[in-house]
């Protein structure tokens, strides 16, 4: 088992000036990684739609069914990585599955396979990736925030490449080509990450461990090849309860979803509390906020997921993508975001460390509560887009461009942020099954940007403009409570 303490609680010694050296492959690693995953993201719903002829609803609700539950495994991957495999070697199990389902993505009949097999990878690399930058600063570290912020350039570097490489693959060569360049991105992943471990000194080893060896990477290979049958066994059963699931409501189907990140978090908790010390007090508030904090995440990314889904398909239907006579691919504006993010990302990062240092320091929840607000905006420009879109055929791609502008300000204002908050709250012995946890918020909200518009039927509400309100609505709550979260923070955000 992973022995791991938690953090000091005050510095023994002036803070450095510099990054972990780390930082650097640690931003590299998910670099990769996002390239392989949003590769295969910006050709997803054009792929079942145009290629194998899906309907519109039924192509949104295999994408928002996948990318949730993309973001529900890493509480399995968290938990397992904290209790039994340690981090470095969660990171690698999961690279390597997620390869091995890229690749079999340029496989037509293997499509299900395929998404299993990065569902389960993903669940492993997640949240054990930004729990091992976390644990390289200490706590109170000004430097923090900053770190995570270039560190999500990473994130959006890898992000901007895959839709011009993996969609022009995809849209001109041929769909294949453009999955299978998604699984030479997560190789050079797992290269860059063994390449550069001996950077991370000992953190995410067992106690005595200096690098991944030989033993491991055995172990490594086995679990990965293992997750095969895994995935078939459940498609297995998927296809025993798949009628059953496609009769529930909606709501339903959410309750059921809520009901078992339940039941693993009331395990996980039940396991940590048999050999090891019982939650302090502080540390369950601490949890407790990272939960509240969690519910209006929510809210954001339901609106945020509907960029690889419904503005997709926007910019495939609905957008006039001539320019000089060259006809712009549909996957390229997936590029808008991550370049923006690229582009702003230094200037946020120089912001909160300048802030946070001063007197004018902004809290965590306010940050995130404006990231909202900044959302909802975006989709005022898009609701509009969309009513002129009904009367005139097709749009200028300046709309989509814009939108996708003003959603990455949003973007920046909380997830590095949220991913930030995090480490800096949970117990070190919990860090990445509570990871795990707060990407549950992503995976409920991608499993509802799938679903809203079909749920939204019958409301005669305009999909968009119910954006604008969930996104606002949900960022003034979140800065009405602040001073409530920023006690049960107890001074850690």
């Amino acid at each position: 088992m992973t022995v791991l303490t938690d953090y000091p609680t005050e510095a023994a010694a002036p803070f450095p000036d510099h990054h972990p050296r780390a930082l650097p492959m640690l931003f590299f690693t998910e670099m990769w990684e996002r390239f392989s995953y949003y590769g295969m993201r910006a050709l997803l719903v054009l792929y079942l739609v145009n290629a194998l002829h899906y309907e519109r609803r039924d192509a949104l609700a295999l994408y928002g069914l996948y990318t949730g539950l993309v973001y529900l495994t890493p509480i399995v991957g968290g938990y397992l990585a904290d209790r039994y495999l340690g981090q470095r070697k969660a990171v690698l199990i999961g690279g390597l599955t997620m390869a091995l389902g890229h690749f079999a993505m340029a496989f037509e009949p293997l499509l299900y396979l395929a998404l299993g097999l990065i569902i389960v990878g993903n669940g492993f690399f997640k949240p054990t990736l930004s729990t091992l930058l976390g644990s390289l600063y200490r706590q109170n570290d000004p430097r923090r925030d900053g770190g995570f912020t270039i560190y999500y350039m990473g994130v959006n570097l890898g992000a901007f490449l895959a839709p011009l490489v993996a969609g022009t693959l995809g849209e001109k060569l041929g769909w294949h080509y453009g999955f299978a360049a998604a699984g030479v991105g997560m190789l050079a992943g797992i290269a860059q990450f063994t390449w550069g471990q001996s950077k991370l000194d000992g953190a995410g080893l067992r106690p005595g461990q200096t690098r991944i060896g030989a033993g491991d990477w055995l172990q490594v290979v086995v679990i990965s090849a293992a997750m095969i049958p895994l995935v078939y066994a459940v498609l297995a059963l998927a296809g025993v309860f798949g009628p059953l699931w496609a009769s529930m409501s909606g709501f339903a189907r959410l309750v059921l979803v809520l009901v078992v990140v339940g039941v693993l978090w009331f395990v996980g908790s039940t396991r940590e509390g048999s050999d090891a010390a019982p939650l302090t007090r502080e540390e369950w508030q601490r949890i407790a906020s990272i939960g509240i904090m969690g519910v209006f995440v929510v809210f954001f990314w339901m609106g945020f997921e509907q960029g690889g889904g419904t503005m997709s398909l926007f910019a495939d239907q609905q957008t006039d993508r001539t320019v000089f006579g060259w006809e712009i691919p549909a996957s390229y504006f997936q590029a808008i975001n991550p370049l923006a993010i690229v582009a702003l990302g230094p200037v946020l990062s120089i912001m909160w460390t300048r802030i946070d240092s001063s007197r004018f320091a902004i809290s965590t929840p306010a940050k995130m509560g404006l990231g909202m607000i900044i959302l909802g905006l975006g989709f005022v420009v898009l609701a509009y887009a969309d009513a002129r879109a009904q009367v005139v055929g097709k749009v200028g791609p300046e709309w989509l461009t814009i939108v996708f502008l003003i959603h990455t300000v949003g973007e920046l204002f909380l997830s590095p942020i949220g991913l930030s908050m995090v480490t800096k709250l949970a117990p070190a012995r919990l860090a990445a099954m509570l990871m795990g946890l707060w990407y549950t918020a992503n995976a409920i909200a991608n499993y509802l940007a799938g679903s809203l518009e079909e749920m939204l039927k019958s409301t005669q509400i305009p999909l968009y403009w119910f954006l604008v309100g969930s996104s606002v609505g949900a960022g003034l709550v979140l800065l009405a409570i602040t001073p409530l979260l920023r006690k049960l923070m107890n001074g850690r955000g």
